[in-house]
């Protein structure tokens, strides 16, 4: 889990899932909700409700674990259960910077 960075990145769709390969988490801003998009050991993709936390004090998965990122960018979650392709003209997306 990392710190929200102040700047948006300027990324296109095509270009969130070569950012997500490269970096493997990004925070995503859309209709008041902020949402962490990341994967579990390189294995699987989720989407975590950042404003809920476990007992760890880690953001709690609002979405199902799916093995793809394509298949990721698809999957419908949260109350409005849309994916994120279909959020994405209307989201803003920040990088995650980990701790060192």
């Amino acid at each position: 889990m990392g710190a929200k960075a102040e700047e948006k990145l300027d990324i296109s769709i095509d270009e969130l899932k070569t950012y997500l390969h490269a970096h493997h988490s990004v925070f995503m801003d859309v209709n008041g909700e902020e949402y962490y998009l990341t994967d579990v050991n390189d294995r699987y993709w989720r989407v975590q409700d950042t404003k809920k936390l476990n007992e760890k004090g880690h953001f709690v998965d609002c979405s199902e674990l799916v093995p793809t990122l394509s298949e990721f960018l698809d999957l419908p979650f949260g109350e409005e259960n849309k994916s994120i392709t279909e959020r994405f003209d209307e989201a803003d997306f920040y990088e995650s910077i980990k701790p060192e």
